[in-house]
């Protein structure tokens, strides 16, 4: 395994513990390998959805969650993946935990 995968798994087990039990469950079976054909239209509908973001429902945010979900099957996004999540982590750690932005606040 390597080391790009090992921190990906890390980022992913940090962020399905925040989830709530259905959507962590869906996230960990999304990233199985057996889910690719499920995996891939569903992040071009998410890069869709971000690039149509002006339109009501749908938002930015599903433009890098959709890259990211694509990075899962596309290696040359992988390496890049890795290093966007480490630097949110390092540069930006109240985006990742909602307590922390209300610290700051006060």
């Amino acid at each position: 395994m390597s080391q790009h995968q090992k921190e990906l798994d890390r980022h992913f087990a940090w962020f399905q513990k925040k989830l709530p039990p259905g959507p962590a469950k869906f996230v960990g079976w999304v990233r199985k390998p057996s889910s690719i054909y499920v995996r891939i239209p569903l992040a071009i509908l998410l890069i869709a959805g971000g690039i149509f973001s002006f339109l009501p429902v749908l938002g930015i945010w599903m433009l890098p969650l959709g890259l990211a979900l694509l990075a899962e099957d596309v290696p040359a996004l992988r390496a890049s993946r890795s290093k966007v999540l480490d630097w949110v982590e390092r540069k930006k750690p109240q985006w990742l935990d909602p307590s922390a932005s209300k610290n700051d606040q006060s």
